[in-house]
């Protein structure tokens, strides 16, 4: 029996069916979800900012939105840059340092709200 008979493909014709795929909604559905993620953190640090506002002394709002601002443009960059790339007719993978980077702010954005709840009570 011939390779292609027994579900072994070649490779090469692999490769031209796939460079033909059509991604269908999946590029929109992941855009969908930085939407959706985008939203979530800006609340977040909506929330961690209303916190502060009426708990925290000057100080120590300054302090938290002296890091929780870069935090947020951080994140909005990264967020922005991958619905950018989705864009694509064949979108890239995501790279795992873009995750890493959206990992990190989201995680850092927590620890700020941790901290500014914590100075507020």
């Amino acid at each position: 029996m011939a390779p292609a008979a027994r579900g072994e493909g070649t490779g090469r014709g692999e490769r031209d069916a796939d460079a033909g795929r059509d991604p269908g909604l999946q590029p929109e559905r992941t855009r969908l979800a930085w939407r959706r993620t985008t939203l979530t953190y800006v609340a977040a640090a909506l929330l961690a900012a209303r916190e502060l506002l009426h708990g925290a002394g000057p100080v120590g709002t300054a302090v938290t939105v002296a890091v929780g601002a870069p935090l947020l443009l951080a994140f909005l960059a990264v967020a922005h840059r991958r619905m950018r790339a989705l864009d694509a007719r064949r979108p890239p993978a995501l790279s795992a340092r873009t995750a890493a980077a959206a990992a990190w702010c989201v995680i850092a954005l927590a620890v700020v709200g941790a901290a500014a709840h914590a100075v507020a009570a």
